[in-house]
């Protein structure tokens, strides 16, 4: 029977300032799913990301549909939780520029508090429409767990500083994209496949705004691995329009 999947959303932080990077945290080593791995902030999607009272405190609300709106909530909410940075903007225009308290970032991850209710005692509303689609991926249909993840890429706001949440991720790091890409190939990080292959996507632009010029410009097509069989062993196929060329990963290599 093919697990149901769960929706999902991952964000992509992007700055130029020392070089061109990307904002990376490391899973926990007890967490069940990518332990120890290198991954982009994200997560499922919760309740609270549908609240229609979020209608009032989200910047692009009347330009997004319903599944839109909760993704990306859903995404500025991680980036909160697990790093600590909170793309929104004061209800004078300013963006918002201050350090995220611990305690109050512990409490919406472990269910607590609220995110809606932070948001509104900040005094913020979450930039929506800053997130551009980078991809869309959905676990094949073999595995145990699945998730629908949208992938969003945008500029990390300046002056405020990451920070790993210690429960999900134990470390927050800014990695030029084809760094990565060395670290993994070299076996001195754990970078599993999706992340690897949007890692790949991203390490063709040469900056912020270049990477977010080319999402806008790429055609949204859905990311469904396919196993097949060849003359090497069986293999994951993904679809050859989908910007990343032709890959046939080794099963081996990633279930291994």
């Amino acid at each position: 029977m093919t697990a149901e999947t769960k929706p999902a959303a991952t964000i992509l932080l992007l700055r130029d300032d020392p070089a061109f990077q990307v904002l990376m945290v490391k899973r926990h080593h007890q967490i069940d799913f990518a332990s120890g791995a290198l991954v982009f902030p994200g997560g499922k999607t919760h309740a609270g990301d549908h609240d229609p009272a979020w209608a009032d405190h989200c910047l692009g609300w009347e330009r997004l549909d319903a599944e839109q709106r909760a993704l990306r909530i859903a995404a500025i909410r991680e980036a909160y939780e697990e790093a600590g940075i909170l793309l929104a903007e004061r209800l004078d225009g300013q963006p918002f520029a201050e350090a995220c308290d611990p305690a109050v970032r512990s409490a919406v991850d472990r269910g607590e508090r609220a995110f809606l209710d932070v948001v509104r005692e900040l005094g913020v509303r979450l930039s929506l429409d800053a997130l551009t689609v980078f991809a869309r991926w959905i676990t094949p249909t073999m595995m145990p767990k699945r998730f629908d993840t949208w992938f969003y890429v945008v500029r990390a706001p300046e002056g405020q500083l990451a920070a790993c949440d210690g429960r999900e991720t134990v470390d927050a790091e800014w990695i030029p994209p084809a760094e990565i890409l060395r670290l993994a190939e070299a076996g001195e990080r754990t970078v599993i496949f999706p992340t690897r292959m949007n890692v790949q996507l991203l390490a063709e632009g040469d900056s912020a705004a270049d990477a977010v010029a080319r999402a806008q410009a790429r055609p949204l097509v859905t990311v469904l691995p396919q196993v097949e069989t060849r003359a090497e062993g069986r293999v994951l196929v993904l679809p050859p329009d989908a910007g990343y060329g032709a890959v046939a990963e080794p099963m081996d290599r990633i279930m291994g």
